[in-house]
């Protein structure tokens, strides 16, 4: 694919649409200095779901601007939509969990079930490192409004505690909620975070649900307000940080807001600023030295490359994706960081055209996460664009991945 192709038909459309690049980035999620590089040929566009999403932008088939793209075939009368496995925990936050409790105070919390909502809240978390989303929505529906219940009919000493778990626990389901693309939801699950960390006394929660605030806001194209968010947390940690003797927690928690700095500006187009970023956060994760989950945030020298390599290939950098990714040891890591780094190799693979390459690591990424392949958008794109080259040619193993993940042309 020549990226040269689309920038001048792309202007030329832009102007007789009447958008100037402001509105039209703005509608791309992207910024106005990004699409005036790329109008200019200074950056070039190398992917085709970029290229797809600026057709998208402009209301114009992705003919328009990349003559020589795959066409795809008429969508039939189902429309394609991202499986969603997390309709029940939706249910769960609309709305207040413990009206009655609020009408009618009353101490009814039993002490002894406190190592009970421990478990129930790790194995939250456990199902939301595996992506296993229809099993966390099932698990959230009893536990949510226990452990509203609780915080508020406890005594004054278990308190604290409740509110922490509530906190982890709306800190998961944001998670889930970015990983399916329920930003909306996210949003609400991460400021609800926030509030209970607060009331935990547990100010380091508080920045745990600033970075799934900031994460929900990239879901949403909302990069400014991402950034914001981001650079807040990492100010006002770092002011902390350099009057005191860091704590471990301290430093991961610091690291974690970096990366999603370098997450905006990629998906902006900032190629210098999100290497920056990464810098940053290697420069933590070596202060740190050992790879930590505090908060769930699986902040440490090896997440780091593995968001280097998300990063890089958002930027379609693919050589740095594989020099970086080929040989990086994740057994310490979750499943879901094993399957994010094996997928975005597949997906840098697939940049290069090297396409057999890419269908063996996505299959390798579903054998481990299956619904992180049928939910994730970049690796169903990935999929589809692989079918579209493939053709009639596809392979028996590709087409029923495609098939899988709901990924048919």
């Amino acid at each position: 694919m020549r990226p040269d192709l689309g920038r001048h038909q792309g202007r030329g459309v832009r102007k007789q649409r009447g958008l100037t690049q402001n509105e039209l980035a703005a509608a791309i999620g992207r910024t106005s200095s990004w699409l005036s590089q790329v109008e200019r040929g200074i950056q070039p566009v190398n992917r085709l779901d970029v290229m797809r999403l600026l057709a998208d932008g402009l209301g114009v088939p992705l003919q328009v601007l990349q003559p020589d793209a795959p066409i795809a075939p008429e969508p039939g009368p189902v429309e394609d939509i991202t499986p969603n496995d997390l309709d029940q925990a939706r249910l769960v936050i609309s709305g207040h969990p413990a009206l009655d409790v609020l009408l009618s105070p009353r101490e009814d919390f039993r002490p002894e079930t406190l190592s009970e909502l421990r478990a129930g809240v790790d194995r939250v978390w456990d199902l939301t490192h595996g992506d296993q989303f229809a099993e966390l929505s099932a698990a959230l529906g009893p536990l949510m409004p226990r452990l509203e219940r609780a915080s508020r009919t406890a005594a004054d000493e278990h308190r604290s505690e409740l509110h922490l778990l509530l906190a982890r626990t709306y800190q998961a389901l944001a998670s889930a909620f970015v990983r399916q693309n329920e930003a909306d939801a996210a949003w609400v699950a991460a400021d609800r975070a926030i509030r209970e960390a607060e009331q935990s006394d547990e100010p380091l929660g508080m920045f745990a649900g600033i970075y799934r605030l900031a994460h929900a806001f990239v879901r949403l194209k909302h990069l400014d307000q991402a950034e914001h968010a981001a650079a807040t947390a990492i100010s006002a940690l770092q002011r902390h940080i350099e009057q005191t003797d860091p704590r471990p927690q301290e430093l991961s928690v610091l690291g974690s807001p970096h990366l999603t700095l370098a997450l905006v500006h990629a998906r902006a187009g900032e190629r210098a600023a999100a290497r920056q970023q990464i810098a940053e956060a290697r420069a933590v994760a070596q202060q740190l030295n050992e790879d930590r989950n505090d908060f769930n945030l699986e902040f440490g020298p090896t997440n780091v490359e593995i968001q280097a390599v998300s990063t890089a290939v958002e930027l379609s950098d693919a050589g740095e994706v594989l020099d970086i990714g080929t040989d990086l040891d994740t057994t310490g890591l979750s499943i879901e960081r094993q399957a994010r780094l094996l997928m975005d190799l597949g997906r840098a693979h697939a940049q290069r055209r090297h396409f057999g390459d890419a269908l063996d690591y996505l299959l390798q990424a579903e054998e481990i996460a299956p619904e992180m392949i049928r939910s994730h958008i970049a690796a169903r794109d990935t999929i589809r664009e692989l079918m579209l080259v493939a053709g009639r040619s596809a392979s028996p193993e590709l087409r029923a991945l495609a098939e899988r993940a709901d990924a048919m042309p």
